[in-house]
């Protein structure tokens, strides 16, 4: 079972752990790491979230996402949720922090309740989503889109994907000056 640890609204570590369905049980604040991959084009990798998954099936959404495990920091987390859901191998090298986001919300009518701090990366590579070997409880499908087409397919259809407005936001503001 896969124990978190237990931060303040500040985003502070408690010294407390529990086992993450507690930790949604209880609305206690965590962690989680968001990684995304874009390619030399420009184009953002997303992933389709498996029917099976509890929270946002087949939804749209980060090219990598987990929780960070109790004793673990983000950008360690933020691989090894890459390596286990895409079957992709990054090294701390190729990965930039871009931002940390506050998201709360209430899933399941009540029984889910995330308060979850994101810490946001951004890995440059050209990936061949071909040959990634994704993991089916946690994947479905991946595929590249141009930055400037996905920020277009979030506003026109939000429904599709999985509700993130604030990471979407400062992601895009970020991409659109890279750009420049």
């Amino acid at each position: 079972m896969e124990y978190i640890d237990i931060l303040d609204k500040d985003g502070n570590k408690t010294g407390l752990t529990k086992p993450k369905p507690e930790i949604h049980k209880n609305g206690d604040w965590h962690r989680a790491s968001h990684i995304w991959i874009i390619n030399f084009q420009n184009e953002l990798l997303i992933q389709r979230r498996s029917s099976t998954k509890e929270n946002y099936p087949n939804l749209w959404d980060i090219s990598a996402a987990g929780h960070i495990s109790a004793g673990e920091d983000s950008i360690t987390s933020a691989l090894r949720e890459t390596k286990e859901e895409l079957g992709l191998k990054l090294d701390k090298e190729d990965v930039q922090y871009l931002f940390s986001t506050i998201e709360q919300v209430v899933l399941n009518n009540g029984a889910y309740i995330d308060n979850e701090i994101h810490d946001v990366y951004l890995a440059r590579k050209d990936v061949d989503v071909s040959n990634m070997q994704i993991q089916k409880e946690e994947v479905t499908e991946v595929k590249f889109v141009y930055f400037k087409q996905l920020e277009k397919m979030i506003t026109s259809d939000a429904s599709i994907f999985v509700p993130h407005p604030e990471e979407y936001k400062q992601l895009f503001e970020f991409l659109e000056k890279s750009a420049k």
